[in-house]
């Protein structure tokens, strides 16, 4: 073939390659090489038929040509180096080559340079720049190309901390203009963000030596885009990147794929890997470049030496350390299940990326998670899951090392699975997490936004399996939610979330309101109040994370006015007064010691889950620790406890506190507290310096505010999740006996404290507590009174609730 090729008419040339490219042995890489020599030996031959006596020139394959990737239609890109001793000569051999290239209708990227003048061009043109650290010989002073070469790359180290972030902002706006390959229907395989050029892009990074890549599979996704592009030329006969809905069955019949939907899906999961070593890389030469900047002014204050680098904490075995997320020096990810989930909760939070050593070495040893779930990492996930859009780039993390479907071994099945619907802006499972995210933002306006998330994540999880997907994704989410650890009743409001959730869109749009009938309908297939909240809700997330043309105003207000139908259908759910129940022997037994030495007593003990209706899987779960306190009921002890508990770094689970009836012939009134808590780093403090603090709290002698602050002021600020804002509402006719005042927030250190101070300095008395940490959501009820016992008058009570949510929005 290589003899035919050294004809120097395009002829022998021509055929060969016709050859070549109908040859159904070879294909892929081998025909891209085998392409690329042919191409050099013909120009070889053009070459030695135009330079006989011609010196210091040499033929220079450069860009793609140059990495030997020849697809059937690629441009060849030529550089024509030469030493300017005879000008007129190197441009007559200049025609000698190029006109046969056109001759044969080739698109031809050419120039003629010295090395000076090649020099110049790439300080002032990053694109020429790039095309050359990729210069390959093909004939002539080889001497004159391996100089050139060795010129180009110390140029390119030296100029890298200038160079490498003209080539991100090239890369970002190429990224905005043409959209995210793995998202898209009608991709270009090499502008998009994920595709040929950033690959390029990350081989330059490479070669600057100030950072690398992260190389698994990277090679491997790069061919199969290579691959594709390959089979797009032959298919369509033309020189384009971009895969067109029509020609994608031809191009997955032409690489042997089932269609075009796993031709769709090998495409995304290759542009996946580029754009996650992209996003690694860069910012690893964001690192470095800041640390250089840096360094010089640190050796001068520090006389010489590197400064270590600061690790500040974010969760047990998480810290932050040059901003990223990283594991703590005594980390133990094969002895702690749920780490991965923890270190992702703690990133996510702090708007801050995984590192991916961490990642990695999470993914290598972490041991996989009992079933059902710890309650600690049902907690991380829905944490995870309510954190905004920084859960995006954490998840995207997880999944790129195998984490996500090792947890939701469901997942592989909607993993990368594209959605021909023109309405659909995402795959299946990015669309998922969009829902996720954008649910988060309405956590404040369900009492179990744990339900919402993960409703969120699962409701369209059925796509990966034939027949309606929401009949499929309802068994799934059954499955899934079970495994997760929730209850015999979660898990039926999962399901029935992920089973109803196009119902409220689709009755709303296509049903007659006025029909008795359709409401009824609805309210039969949602069951409680509760339930429908929660599908408002993640309808809503749902059409929003679908795209521009799935939600409007119109939509919203037929969608509301049919959940305010279905509402009063449903009103006789209301909330009932909150039960006394009757006291354990060791809550009467506190209550008594409180009565009789006038101070708190307190009780520390290890609490296990109860089965919670459904067959215990199993060892009981381990929830935390149940902290007993018994007061004489007195002003100030819900701020007093909630105080010396964020001083100690305990984060509250749940809260319950209620005035405790005492038996017959004791005096006095006896308030019981009972939480569960968890310690936020290493271990729980001890039960008698508990006690210490909450008697100096109680007495005034220990001023919480001010340690809380001095605490607040020395910790690291972040730039965290953007939480929505908290929402305090006075719920209508919740209680015959007294005002409900419920609080939907942000969980932070402190939390309690501010709200228990602010109803204490509001002048309410409080009957109860009710107090639940849900992921990153605190939802709270308190049942409050007037001085005289009675329930709040409806203006004070409002009064009171908006002056509550502006001291937690401050």
């Amino acid at each position: 073939m290589h003899d035919e090729a050294k004809d120097s008419g395009p002829g022998g040339y021509a055929a060969a390659r016709l050859h070549l490219l109908t040859e159904e042995a070879r294909s892929g890489p081998p025909r891209r090489a085998a392409l690329a020599d042919l191409t050099d030996d013909w120009l070889t031959g053009l070459f030695a038929a135009g330079a006989e006596h011609l010196r210091g020139v040499s033929l220079v394959a450069v860009g793609g040509y140059g990495r030997g990737e020849l697809s059937p239609r690629s441009d060849l890109d030529l550089l024509l180096l030469h030493d300017g001793t005879d000008p007129r000569a190197v441009a007559a051999l200049a025609d000698r080559l190029w006109y046969p290239v056109w001759d044969l209708g080739l698109a031809l990227d050419h120039s003629v340079r010295t090395p000076a003048e090649a020099r110049r061009t790439a300080g002032e043109d990053l694109k020429v720049q790039l095309g050359l650290l990729d210069a390959r010989h093909i004939v002539g002073d080889l001497g004159l190309t391996a100089s050139l070469r060795t010129t180009v790359l110390a140029d390119w180290r030296n100029q890298a901390p200038r160079r490498l972030p003209e080539l991100q902002e090239l890369c970002a706006e190429r990224a905005e203009r043409q959209g995210e390959l793995q998202y898209l229907l009608e991709p270009d395989l090499k502008e998009a963000r994920g595709g040929l050029r950033d690959a390029t892009a990350l081989r330059a990074v490479a070669a600057s030596w100030l950072a690398d890549a992260p190389r698994e599979g990277l090679a491997d996704a790069r061919r199969r885009l290579l691959d594709v592009r390959d089979a797009l030329h032959l298919t369509t006969g033309r020189a384009t990147d971009r895969l067109a809905l029509q020609e994608q069955d031809q191009v997955a019949a032409e690489l042997g794929l089932l269609d075009a939907d796993a031709l769709l899906r090998q495409v995304y999961e290759a542009a996946r890997v580029i754009a996650y070593a992209g996003d690694v890389t860069w910012r690893e030469v964001g690192r470095v470049l800041r640390s250089r900047a840096v360094r010089p002014r640190l050796r001068a204050m520090l006389g010489g030496g590197r400064p270590a680098a600061e690790r500040s904490p974010l969760a047990e075995g998480v810290v932050e350390q040059e901003g990223e997320v990283v594991l703590a020096r005594a980390a133990r990810p094969e002895r702690d299940p749920v780490l991965p989930l923890r270190a992702a909760a703690a990133a996510a939070q702090a708007g801050l990326p995984l590192s991916l050593h961490a990642v990695r070495r999470l993914a290598a040893t972490a041991r996989p998670l009992p079933t059902p779930w710890p309650a600690e990492a049902r907690e991380q996930l829905v944490t995870l899951l309510g954190s905004g859009r920084p859960t995006v780039e954490v998840w995207e993390a997880l999944e790129a090392e195998g984490l996500v479907t090792r947890l939701l071994p469901d997942w592989e099945r909607v993993r990368c699975r594209p959605q021909r619907n023109a309405v659909h802006i995402w795959t299946v499972d990015r669309h998922l997490i969009e829902t996720a995210v954008r649910a988060s933002e309405f956590t404040r306006r369900v009492s179990r936004p744990d339900l919402l998330l993960v409703a969120a994540l699962l409701h369209d999880i059925g796509k990966g399996w034939p027949g309606d997907h929401s009949v499929a994704g309802e068994v799934i989410a059954e499955d899934v939610a079970t495994r997760i650890g929730f209850d015999r009743h979660d898990v039926t409001v999962i399901a029935t979330l992920v089973r109803h959730h196009l119902l409220l869109v689709d009755t709303a749009t296509r049903r007659d309101l006025e029909d008795p009938a359709t409401v009824r309908a609805v309210a039969d297939a949602v069951g409680s109040q509760g339930t429908l909240e929660l599908l408002h809700a993640l309808t809503e997330a749902d059409a929003l994370a679908t795209g521009p043309a799935a939600w409007s105003s119109w939509r919203a207000s037929l969608v509301a006015d049919l959940v305010k139908r279905v509402g009063a259908v449903l009103s006789g759910d209301m909330p009932a007064d909150p039960e006394d129940a009757a006291p354990t022997a060791e809550q009467e037994r506190l209550a008594l010691e409180a009565v009789a030495t006038g101070g708190p007593v307190l009780a520390l003990r290890a609490q296990t889950e109860p089965p919670a209706d459904r067959e215990p899987a199993g060892d009981p779960e381990p929830l935390g620790v149940e902290l007993l306190i018994a007061v004489p009921d007195q002003p100030g002890v819900l701020p007093a406890v909630a105080g010396v508990l964020a001083m100690h770094r305990l984060t509250v689970r749940t809260a319950e506190l209620r005035a405790m009836t005492l038996p017959d012939g004791v005096d006095g009134s006896v308030l019981l507290l009972d939480w569960r808590v968890a310690a936020e780093y290493g271990s729980l403090p001890q039960a008698a310096r508990l006690r210490a603090d909450l008697v100096r709290a109680l007495d005034g002698t220990l001023d919480v505010a001010g340690r809380l602050a001095e605490r607040d002021a020395a910790y690291p600020r972040r730039r965290g999740v953007v939480a929505p804002p908290p929402r305090v509402t006075v719920a209508p006719a919740a209680s015959r006996l007294a005002t409900v005042i419920e609080v939907r927030a942000q969980d932070a250190p402190g939390l309690l404290f501010r709200i228990g101070r602010a109803l204490e300095d509001a002048g309410v008395r409080m009957r109860s507590a009710h107090v639940s940490t849900l992921g990153a959501n605190a939802v709270d009820a308190f049942y409050v009174t007037g001085p005289q016992g009675a329930p709040l008058p409806a203006e004070e009570a409002v009064a009171v609730a908006r002056k509550l949510e502006e001291t937690l929005r401050g």
